[in-house]
């Protein structure tokens, strides 16, 4: 059977998990009484809540005889981990592009890896039934994308489609049948080349891992393309690091392919073919697995680095140990380790008092996605404020700085504009109309710059704003740059919070929590209107006495609570300030507890 590998690749939100819904539909895949799930492919619970891709994923479907292996890339930058080591299995890619946004950030961060790989892309203009939609527009935005980032004169000579993913149709023009899919189909296999690993299919066997995971019933697996020959269920094979280096030899107990959603047991995995292995106990990602007689490893595609570090630590609040199970610094650590070796895109450091740990990414994002599995999975954490991880060169001091994309309606861009270049050093690129009443404004700023903006952009805007936000180089230190500017309302004693008490605090500021709710000395209860913390007591009762009267008795009538989500949480807190994170509750509090130890560092500052 003829074999093509490929990967679908788009911004967030553009549509390619539908799509591969749609195709995974019309190949046959399903029983005609199949239940089948909207978003089949977004299989954690994390996806599926937020909506976005986060784990890259394979599936296969046949086509007239020929089968193809459809990889659903991580449309977020934060991710892109994933999209650099998958893009090495694959011969070609499908860009989706949303007809009436256009190419965006991530499309970009994933396209010029691909490119860059010498991979012919094939572009799908999809929701191109939307009111708002502009295809022409959009394809021509494609091709000026693909100059800027290099592509040679066969890249830019790109097949393109017209499709609805939801609707299910692609079609080589607009006034086409909007019937089914068989254009991509049949475009895929014309354009896309057989894997020219199957001409090497007589020489020993090697496999370049790209993923790895866990079966809890046959152990440690990796994913990966076959480079050459050819791999029997029962042979012995070894593990070389890219060094070249013998990790070690182990015997293969399963070989599995991709058929549909799931992966089905086969006897022997021949060249070209994306399949998972097991049996092996140390192998991972980046490793190359072949026959006893190779001894050379395959080169591996080098990951960006971590822009971003956090601080995990054990979560030593009062309320400590009352939601979670998993509160030792030794279990966060093993998981964290565990994380990091599954996940090439994250570092993990120790701190000399082995209490905490330094936890290297991509963005506020991925942080987000790795703390919330964990506090799911029962772990108590304390988290620190997002740095940013600094560069030393020819003794100059860089900075990661960040490409903002931002559509905005017209009477917001003023606020947005001088927010990005004047608080946040940030330098105005572009500034277009985009239709519908919307600019469009392209930026680059320090990702110092944007810990903690979204909140206040989603303010400024409204809440109609949309940012988006990508790694584009390093640059010179900019200086200082402005922090949170108010300060927060802090609890003075350990309690229950009494709706008097907050209702009259009120004009202090506004609240995080609500009332009957568990507080603590030190615990961040709310932000202040000023730009200096204060000291409050949300436990003070009214004083009761006998005297009775229509007058003296106020109706308590309290502002409902602003709720912080993990990300706001981590991107709101101050240096000196720590997220409590556990199963229940996402709480935030001073680093120090004690108010005679606050005060003695807060008359050192």
């Amino acid at each position: 059977m003829e074999l093509r590998n490929i990967a679908i690749i788009a911004h967030v939100d553009h549509g390619k998990t539908t799509l591969v819904d749609e195709l995974l539909k019309q190949s046959g895949t399903y029983r005609e009484n199949q239940a089948t799930t909207e978003r089949a492919m977004d299989s954690n619970d994390i996806e599926r809540e937020r909506g976005i891709t986060i784990l890259a994923k394979c599936t296969s479907v046949e086509h007239d005889g020929v089968r193809i292996n459809i990889v659903d890339t991580p449309g977020h930058a934060d991710f892109g981990g994933e999209v650099e080591r998958i893009l090495s299995m694959v011969d070609g890619v499908v860009l989706l592009v949303d007809a009436a946004e256009g190419p965006m950030p991530q499309t970009k961060f994933v396209t010029s890896k691909a490119l860059a790989l010498g991979l012919r892309p094939i572009v799908v203009l999809n929701k191109v039934d939307k009111p708002d939609a502009e295809p022409e527009r959009a394809l021509n935005e494609v091709f000026d994308l693909f100059a800027n980032l290099g592509a040679s004169d066969e890249q830019l000579d790109f097949p393109h489609l017209y499709a609805s993913g939801r609707a299910g149709w692609a079609d080589d023009s607009l006034e086409g049948p909007r019937k089914d899919l068989n254009a991509l189909f049949d475009l895929v296999v014309r354009h896309v080349p057989a894997p020219k690993q199957i001409a090497r299919a007589a020489e020993p066997f090697s496999m370049l891992a790209t993923t790895l995971s866990a079966d809890p019933f046959i152990g440690r697996i990796l994913t990966g393309r076959v480079e050459s020959g050819s791999l029997r269920v029962g042979e012995t094979i070894k593990a070389l690091s890219r060094d070249g280096e013998k990790l070690e030899q182990f015997r293969v107990t399963k070989v599995l392919a991709f058929r549909g959603l799931s992966q089905t047991p086969i006897d022997e995995a021949l060249a070209g073919d994306i399949v998972t292995i097991a049996g092996m106990s140390k192998a991972t990602v980046a490793d190359t697995l072949c026959a006893l007689d190779v001894d050379v490893a395959l080169p591996a595609q080098p990951i960006d680095p971590p822009t971003i570090s956090v601080t995990f630590g054990i979560n030593d609040s009062p309320l400590a140990g009352r939601d979670g199970n998993k509160v030792q610094s030794r279990v966060i650590r093993a998981r964290l380790m565990k994380e990091a070796e599954i996940n090439v895109a994250i570092k993990i450091e120790d701190t000399p008092g082995g209490e905490a740990f330094v936890v290297s990414g991509r963005g506020e994002l991925q942080m987000g996605v790795l703390i919330e599995n964990m506090r799911r999975e029962g772990f108590e954490l304390s988290i620190s404020r997002p740095r940013v991880i600094f560069r030393e060169e020819n003794g100059q001091k860089l900075e990661p700085i960040e490409e903002v994309i931002i559509d905005v309606d017209d009477e917001y861009t003023g606020a947005v504009i001088d927010k990005l270049t004047g608080e946040r050093k940030g330098d105005l690129v572009e500034m277009k109309p985009a239709g519908a009443g919307k600019t469009r404004i392209v930026a680059h700023v320090p990702s110092r710059g944007l810990i903690g903006y979204h909140g206040q952009f989603l303010t400024d805007t409204r809440g109609t704003g949309v940012l988006n936000r990508i790694f584009h180089s390093w640059a010179p230190h900019k200086g200082p740059i402005q922090g949170r500017r108010m300060g927060v309302l802090i609890s003075m004693e350990s309690g229950v919070s009494v709706a008097y008490a907050m209702w009259k605090l009120e004009d202090r500021g506004h609240f995080f929590i609500g009332v009957q709710e568990p507080v603590y000395s030190g615990m961040i209860i709310g932000e202040h209107n000023r730009d200096n913390d204060l000291e409050v007591n949300p436990l003070k009762g009214k004083q009761l006495t006998n005297v009775r009267a229509s007058g003296t008795d106020e109706a308590v009538r309290l502002t409902t609570p602003v709720r912080l989500s993990l990300e706001q949480s981590i991107a709101y807190i101050d240096d000196d300030e720590l997220v409590e994170v556990t199963p229940k509750s996402i709480r935030m509090r001073k680093r120090y507890l004690d108010p005679h130890e606050r005060k003695r560092q807060s008359r050192s500052a």
